[in-house]
This record gives C-alpha cells, structure tokens and sequence, in this order.
C-alpha cells in the first residue's frame, strides 16, 4: 500500500484557535483510494523547518501533500520553501497573472501587486485551477515521488483535490480500496463496546477498527480494504448487522449522524414535535437540535429555567416540590416537562436539572448527577444519571443523555416493548 504525508503550513495552526481539520478529510480521501496516511506534520511559518520537513517526507512517503501557506502575503511562504526544497527555481507564469488580474476584475478591482507572487510556479510543476481562490494548486513529480501542494482555506482545498489531484493519485494506488463506516454508541462506555464487539470484528482479516470515546458518544469505525467498492461494502455491511444486532439500542447511527440528526427524522417521520425545559445544560440541546436544517419542522420552543424561581414562573413547577425533593430531583424533572408540554402543546417535552459542578454536590447527589424528564402522550417519567467529567463535559452529555431518552422513547412507542437501562459508565 502507498504511503503518504501531509504537511500543514501555518503558524496559526500552532494556537489553540485553530485546528487543522484539512488532514482528517485528507486521510479518509486517500484510504478511499488505497494510499495510507502515515504521519502529519504541523509546521510554522518558518523556512529552515519547513524546508527540512518536505525534504524528510520525500525521503520516506510515496506522496507528499502540504496544504495552507499559497497567499500573497510575507508568511504565505509555501511555494518558494517547497522550491527550495526540490532545488528548483520559481518560474513565472504570464498566463496565471493574467487569469488573477481577471479575477479580480469580476469583483470590479484591481489586483494588488503582491498577489502577482501567486503567479510563480515551481519549475516542473503542473499548476492546479482554483476557481474559489486566487492561490493555484501545484503538482510536482519528483525522483518517483509526488509532491502536492494545496490551498489551506477548506472550500478551496476540497474541490481542488476531488478535481485535480484524486484522479492522478488512483493511478498511484495497488488497486486496492478503503470503505469506512462509523457507528455511533450511546449508553455505553468504550471498554464495554470493546468487550461485546470485540469477538466480531476480530475475524475479519481486512478490517481495521478504531474505537474514540468523544465527549458525547462512542464511535466505533470500522475501514474494509478490498479490491472493489462492492466488496469492501459487502464486507462492513455485514459486520455493521452483526456489531448492531449485539449492541442493540445503543447504537444511534450507522452512517456517522449525530444525535440531533437522528432525532430530528425520527420526529419527522412521526409528524410529531418537541420543546425542552433546560436547567443545567443552560440551553445547550436546543443549540444542537436548532443546528440541524428543517429543524423548525418539528422544534416547537425552549426554556432555560436555571432557578427555582423560574422553574415554577416559567413551568409551573410547585414550589413545595423544588422544597420537598430539590431543584435537582426525578420529582422536579418530571414537573418541568410536564408543565412545558402543556405549555407548548409539543407532543414530546424534555427537561433536564442537574448538578454540573465543579461545586454543589452532596454525598447523596454527588457533582454529575442529572434528572432527565420526559412527557408525552404515554404519561410522565424521569431517568436519573450521574456522568463523569469536568463542568463542560458534564453539560455536553447531560445533553446528549437527554436526547437519547427521547429517541429510546420513541423506539419503545414504535415497538409497544420495554425500554433499556441507560447508562454512561
């Protein structure tokens, strides 16, 4: 199997602003393709480290691709670094220049002198079109290896690869493919994913599994190899069935969907709708259901009911249960979804109420313990977890916990069966 480097240029990229989200898309692209990711390089604006890294990654990958540093400014230095790394010249392009003065004219300005740099082109190389940017892509062969150099900006980039660069790279390949598929698990913690699928995947010789546990889920993902695409989706398409069939409920998707996702065609396809009363969360799962296009289809409203006061003004929740039971109790869960799904007429209404830290736990209800309320035409429940992790982690699966109740809820309501225990740990 080919191998392959990448190599991100930007001193931006070495902040804790800025994540490089070009090699993660770059690398499924490239195992698609037969062609394997070995390492990734995250270099600054600087000459001599960059120089060495190309140079090194030439040494030892069959491609080669770096991405960002093509911009008309100082720091955009990509281009003459990589040059210099090949000890070739920077050759201009009249016909570049002219096509950039063009562009500029569209928008009905002249181009800055600085962008005419854009228009050289290491010696040998074969420039690659951009027609969402002003910064051409090359295509460098070099001693029977291959160098690419792309834009940075992701919109750029990702059309530039599919267009130019993917169709020259498959005829690098072995002939063989890579087929991924994600699942993703709720309920559940990776050792104990680990432990039930385990005994499957294992017997399958040409599939790599990789397990994540994510602040809200646990992906299971799963890369078939093979010599064709039907085969390689013959093959995850039985061990997804059989992976499925052993952790039953838990899995939420088989194609990567996130759980708002997943909720929202559930709600759809019922023709049913929904409102949330949120407390700890602070109006976090109605931020992830809103995210998700079409979502006022079925998003009717939401509350973020963080004191008491509220809870009762707002919801309707008694005051004599908040001091019976507490603001975080099954009790005050329950009344909170009750009193929204009056209030709003959804057909489904979810609350959540818990204590995220990192102060205000008690030995009874210690710092991760969450109620989730939920109330439609089957009555009024609640479900009491307690999640591990820091404040943030907390609220991030506190609501996804939340959104799993009621996506079990509307299983139960298509089977007419009992639901499962829900459970993080």
């Amino acid at each position: 199997m080919r191998s392959a480097e990448i190599i991100a240029v930007g001193s931006e990229l070495l902040t804790p602003e800025k994540t490089d989200t070009n090699s993660l898309w770059l690398t499924e692209k490239l195992g698609e393709i037969g062609i394997s990711v070995m390492l990734k390089t995250i270099v600054g604006d600087d000459e001599p480290r960059l120089k060495e890294a190309i140079q090194d990654a030439l040494k030892r990958s069959d491609v080669v691709i770096t991405t960002g540093g093509l911009g008309p400014t100082e720091d955009d230095i990509t281009r003459q670094v990589t040059a210099k790394a090949l000890g070739r010249e920077l050759v201009h392009r009249p016909e570049l220049e002219e096509e950039l003065r063009e562009r500029f004219r569209r928008f009905g300005r002249e181009m800055p002198e600085i962008n005419v740099r854009q228009a050289y082109v290491i010696e040998g190389a074969e420039p690659l079109a951009n027609p969402n940017g002003s910064a051409p892509g090359l295509f460098v062969e070099d001693a029977g290896r291959t160098l690419v150099v792309l834009p940075g900006p992701p919109r750029e980039l990702k059309p530039m690869f599919e267009t130019h660069v993917r169709p020259r790279l498959e005829r690098l390949g072995d002939g063989m493919i890579v087929r991924r598929r994600v699942l993703m698990v709720a309920g559940l913690g990776e050792s104990a994913v680990d432990e039930k699928i385990a005994p499957i995947y294992q017997k399958y010789e040409n599939v790599r599994t990789a397990l994540l546990f994510t602040k809200t889920e646990v992906q299971v993902h799963f890369y078939a190899r093979a010599e064709d695409v039907e085969s390689a989706e013959e093959v995850l398409n039985e061990l997804v069935e059989r992976s499925v069939a052993e952790l039953g409920d838990a899995v939420f998707s088989t194609d990567g969907e996130a759980m708002e996702e997943v909720v929202g065609r559930m709600l759809r396809e019922r023709n049913e709708t929904l409102a949330l009363a949120e407390s700890c969360t602070g109006g976090l799962i109605g931020r992830r259901v809103t995210e998700v296009a079409g979502s006022s289809d079925y998003f009717l409203e939401g509350a973020i009911t963080y004191s008491n006061a509220a809870k009762t003004r707002v919801l309707g929740v008694p005051a004599e249960t908040i001091e019976a039971h507490g603001a975080v109790s099954a009790e005050t869960a329950e009344a909170m979804a009750a009193g929204m799904r009056e209030r709003s007429g959804a057909d489904h209404a979810v609350s959540v109420t818990g204590i995220a830290g990192p102060g205000g736990g008690t030995e009874e209800k210690p710092v991760g313990t969450v109620f989730i309320g939920i109330a439609n035409a089957g009555g009024v429940r609640s479900v009491r977890i307690v999640l591990p992790g820091d404040r943030y982690i907390i609220r991030w699966r506190a609501s996804q916990a939340a959104l799993d109740v009621l996506r079990r809820s509307l299983l139960r309501a298509d089977r007419a069966s009992g639901g499962r225990d829900y459970s993080l740990t």
